[in-house]
């Protein structure tokens, strides 16, 4: 049996936690955050948008821990960041009238994190 090893993409958690001010990074939403992003490869997570249609209502801001796919159909706009966004995804979240932003954005407008839906 081969052994299972904590793989994180290259890269990837450093360039998340570069975006996150040093000033922010003590707060407990942006240590959740932290935490997913240290978490191995197999265990990221990917949210599709027509889970995020049934979780959200018009106006909600929210920050997905992982990929968002582009299944299904968003009806109402969001403020939304996530690790990333396949190309479907972003296309019908600008079509809905949503705002994509960073990380580094997310983290300027919403240091603290209050009233933020972490989905993931």
């Amino acid at each position: 049996m081969v052994g299972r090893r904590k793989i994180v993409k290259p890269g990837f958690k450093q360039m998340i936690l570069s975006q996150i001010p040093r000033s922010v990074k003590k707060n407990r939403f942006w240590r959740r955050v932290v935490e997913e992003v240290q978490k191995s490869r197999r265990s990221k997570r990917v949210v599709n948008l027509y889970k995020l249609d049934k979780l959200t209502n018009s106006g909600d801001v929210v920050y997905v821990i992982g990929k968002v796919l582009g299944v299904g159909e968003l009806t109402h706009p969001i403020t939304i960041s996530a690790f990333s966004f396949s190309k479907t995804a972003y296309e019908k979240i600008r079509r809905v009238g949503g705002t994509i932003l960073t990380t580094a954005e997310f983290a300027e407008r919403y240091p603290t994190g209050s009233n933020v839906r972490l989905i993931g």
